[in-house]
């Protein structure tokens, strides 16, 4: 009988890791043991705060099934070994490094269609990051950076400084990042960013404005914090685009519309993983995009960014550092 450890938040402020009966493979599954997985602070902070709103996981993810409710298995960042394989699958397969989309745990069945085999010489730590450099690459082109633009980004998180990298390739006029936690603005530093400022700076906004002149013709926001929004809209110029990367859960967010917004002709574009601009569509599609953000990976290295490696038994204290400590913490990954 095989047994598997699984990660669950049961309530806010509390996770448990819980010994789950695990079946053998189907003819047309396979069995892989999990090597590690990535924790995603901001999608899973809003899980442990409770403060998810209520909707589907994500219908994209075959692994996440139903509704934002507690008990929840949560988690898409996992990264492990093809162990057993059912008859109808090809021997190919068996030990196989693959990446899955799958919650916080030791092992899990899958169809192989749902694993994507780690290119060749990929590090189980450096594939792990595979969603959040999805996510950095679907911002980059929702944003649509032009040659000679002025582009700002607010939050240099793991996805704020995946973005920031690859947006340090564009022949940009200036780029210019802010942070709040002074480890993720010293990671910043070293991207190609004209400056990196701390927004809670009494002259945040005026040393802003020195780099990016009348304004940001694109900001990306993706601090995770409602209020970066009026900052996002004061700092754009006319007619310039705020792309919404954040997503802030049940967390309200107070916009101020009736100062320069009014005038200005901003566009405020809600950017989103699971799904292709519709503009893009006829062109792109997940595998293609998937493409992408693995040379991205590898160009990149963002392994270098991890903190904090633990045990799953460990996540209590894992989950408190992030919600206690953020600033402590860029990437945290569970090691099985």
């Amino acid at each position: 009988m095989l047994i598997r450890k699984l990660l669950y938040f049961t309530e806010p402020q509390h996770v448990e890791v819980r010994e789950e009966r695990l079946s053998a493979p189907g003819n047309d599954q396979v069995r892989v043991q999990s090597i590690l997985s990535a924790i995603s602070p901001g999608t899973e902070m809003l899980v442990y705060r409770g403060q998810f709103p209520d909707l589907p996981v994500d219908a994209n993810i075959q692994s996440l099934g139903g509704k934002f409710a507690y008990p929840l298995a949560y988690g898409y960042a996992c990264v492990g070994r093809v162990a057993e394989i059912g008859r109808a699958v090809s021997a190919e397969w068996q030990d196989k490094l693959v990446f899955s989309f799958q919650p916080h745990c030791s092992q899990f069945i899958a169809s192989p269609e749902a694993l994507l085999p780690l290119p060749d010489l990929f590090s189980a730590e450096t594939a792990c990051f595979l969603p959040n450099t999805e996510t950095a690459v679907n911002l980059v082109q929702d944003a649509a950076p032009i040659l000679g633009e002025r582009v700002l980004v607010l939050g240099q998180g793991i996805i704020g400084l995946l973005t920031t990298a690859l947006l340090a390739e564009f022949p940009l006029e200036s780029l210019v990042c802010a942070d709040m936690y002074a480890l993720r603005r010293q990671a910043a530093m070293s991207l190609g960013a004209q400056a990196v400022l701390d927004p809670a700076c009494a002259e945040f906004s005026d040393l802003a404005r020195s780099f990016l002149k009348s304004g940001a013709d694109v900001t990306l926001e993706l601090s995770g914090s409602p209020a970066a929004l009026n900052s996002a809209i004061a700092l754009t110029a006319f007619s310039g685009r705020v792309v919404i990367g954040s997503w802030y859960g049940q967390k309200p967010a107070a916009i101020d519309l009736g100062g320069s917004f009014h005038r200005s002709r901003l566009r405020l574009i809600s950017s989103q993983v699971s799904s292709i601009a519709p503009e893009l569509s006829a062109r792109w599609d997940k595998a293609r995009r998937f493409e992408v953000a693995w040379h991205a990976l590898r160009r990149l290295c963002p392994e270098k960014w991890i903190t904090h490696r633990f045990a799953l038994d460990d996540a209590p204290m894992a989950y408190r550092i992030l919600d206690e400590k953020p600033g402590d913490a860029i990437q945290m990954i569970f090691e099985y």
